[in-house]
């Protein structure tokens, strides 16, 4: 099933399953304990983010070829840190450059496959992950790179945690209809133009894997996403250097789930200053 979270025309949140063609079959009942179709139908007049998050889980250098983009070596085990459930963000809604990034360009792409984990989880070996997983849907680890190496004492979290740096979305497609997480292209175009194109079967680490990983002596609860990492072709890698500014269009895309698209804006642009 492929379930979206939207308002209709008259500003009510729904779930719903998406039809395909600018409507949704409503849903009844909790995201992870007991969804049901109404047979009901409503207008998408607004895409929200498929979910709002227990908590946000990422993964650092987990293509080869990102991380030799990087300068670095293939990592031996995951590198882990944290987003704030606060910098989630909607579907085509901006990707405001912070106040704090406006000295110089940093903001930067990154297309991630997201994994949102369905069940409690702990312990769980890496042959049994997946059967703890609801579903897939697309991300976009926005990350000030300045901040991100320079400004929060040699963790990630501050330069990948300001608000509206984890767009999520359009939909989030349930595990059944996706059986094979290492098979899935994902691509990232800005304003027309490739710049990330991979396939989750060069993941160091895969979905499973994480998913075990994670939860040593972890509890993962219902709703807790997962960013698994980012193929090669990010903004800071390249010669010349391509960061985000105001004006540009991004857009996320991963095989059998669709197109994540998001404006960029000036926070102060869209302050009204």
């Amino acid at each position: 099933m492929r379930l979206t979270r939207f308002l209709d025309p008259a500003g009510q949140e729904h779930h719903g399953h998406d039809r395909g063609d600018g409507t949704a079959e409503l849903l009844s009942g909790d995201l992870f304990f007991g969804l049901s179709l109404t047979g009901a139908t409503a207008t998408i007049h607004q895409r929200l983010a498929p979910l709002r998050p227990v908590n946000l889980f990422c993964i650092g250098k987990n293509y080869a070829a990102h991380a030799k983009e990087t300068g670095s070596d293939a990592p031996e085990s995951p590198i882990v840190f944290m987003k704030p459930t606060s910098a989630v963000t909607d579907p085509d809604h901006p990707i405001l450059i912070p106040h704090v990034c406006q000295d110089g360009p940093e903001v930067d792409y990154e297309a991630e496959l997201a994994v949102v984990i369905g069940r409690v989880v702990r312990d769980v070996p890496q042959a049994e992950a997946l059967d703890y997983v609801f579903g897939y849907t697309c991300a976009n680890d926005i990350s000030a790179r300045k901040w991100q190496l320079e400004g929060g004492g040699g963790q990630w979290i501050r330069g990948k945690g300001f608000d509206t740096f984890c767009p999520l979305g359009p939909v989030l497609v349930t595990a059944d209809e996706i059986p094979d997480p290492q098979n899935l292209a994902v691509k990232l175009i800005l304003n027309g133009e490739m710049m990330q194109c991979g396939v989750t079967s060069d993941m160091i680490f895969t979905v499973a894997k994480l998913i075990s990983f994670l939860s040593r002596d972890t509890t993962l609860l219902p709703g807790t996403v997962i960013l698994t990492g980012t193929p090669a072709g990010v903004g800071f890698t390249r010669e010349p250097p391509v960061y985000l500014k105001d004006g540009d269009q991004v857009v996320v895309e991963i095989e059998g789930i669709g197109r994540l698209s998001n404006p960029v804006r000036s926070w102060m642009r869209e302050d009204g200053g």
